[in-house]
């Protein structure tokens, strides 16, 4: 490098350097010691200080943005988790008392029947076009458990036994085809058979063997007529969808709903001792005792 070049570099670093503290010193002194050389110092700074002053400003409210939009999304992105595990612990909660709720159902039915009766957990389903059975397992062994007895929930008739082995119990459930119940109109006491439709679709039963005189609408509640030696007496079975009458000599058609939702179907009880012909109602106390 040439001494020329040399000198010229290190003059114009000294005079880089000697810039800033001149403005530094002319911004410093009091505007009735300013001199000529100062108010030019001035008026050649300020521009750039004000250029300086805009750049600063923009530059901070980017970081500003920047920070608060991270902000925001980390602040939204815990709110989110938050909802979500509180939406999940309420869901677990309503879950289980709903699950405490069925349970106190099924204790109440079982304190206000007057049979021995054996709890069960429904735990599968087995369904064929005209055959229609849920497995269950019993919440303890019992020995006492045959095929044909009477199953039944906080809701009305479930089905009867078909099967056991072990802890485990197969239900012909009530809308089976094969399955068929006395019952009576809780409201007219008229009398008939059910049978379920076996109807893959849906859950349905048919009420067979209804007298033309008899009084029966939809609406009414058909319940267990405690005849047959199955079920006690006065247990809903079925709610009437369906009423066409026929003339003299000849039974109604009689369609209806089960009172049992069998597609939520959680907890059943098994009776396992045998009914008579007066049996008394659940919640009744049989005569003489």
């Amino acid at each position: 490098m040439s001494p020329l070049k040399r000198y010229r570099d290190r003059a114009i670093v000294v005079v880089l350097l000697a810039l800033p503290f001149f403005f530094l010193r002319a911004n410093m002194k009091k505007p009735e010691n300013l001199n000529a050389l100062d108010r030019l110092a001035l008026r050649i700074s300020a521009p750039i200080e004000y250029g300086v002053a805009t750049l600063g400003r923009g530059i901070s409210n980017v970081i500003q943005r920047i920070t608060y939009s991270f902000s925001v999304a980390e602040h939204t992105e815990q709110v989110e988790y938050e909802n979500a595990r509180l939406r999940e612990e309420n869901h677990k909660l309503s879950q289980l008392e709903a699950d405490n709720r069925e349970l106190r159902r099924l204790l109440m039915l079982k304190q206000s029947t007057a049979l021995d009766t054996v709890s069960a957990e429904v735990t599968g389903k087995d369904y064929t076009e005209f055959f229609r059975v849920t497995r269950v397992t019993l919440d303890k062994s019992s020995r006492d458990i045959a095929p044909h007895m009477p199953v039944i929930s906080p809701d009305g008739v479930v089905g009867a036994v078909q099967r056991v082995a072990g802890d485990n119990v197969d239900v012909q459930l009530a809308v089976d085809a094969a399955f068929g119940v006395d019952v009576e109109d809780e409201r007219t006491h008229a009398r008939g058979f059910a049978r379920g439709t076996g109807d893959p679709s849906k859950y349905a039963c048919k009420i067979e063997m209804v007298d033309s005189r008899d009084e029966i609408e939809i609406g009414d509640l058909l319940v267990t007529s405690g005849k047959g030696k199955l079920f006690p007496r006065g247990i809903p079975v079925a709610r009437v969808t369906m009423v066409e009458k026929r003339e003299l000599g000849r039974f109604q058609e009689v369609l209806a709903a089960p009172t049992v939702n069998f597609s939520k179907l959680e907890n059943v009880l098994i009776l396992v001792q045998p009914v008579d012909d007066d049996a008394p109602k659940p919640g009744t106390k049989p005569k003489g005792k």
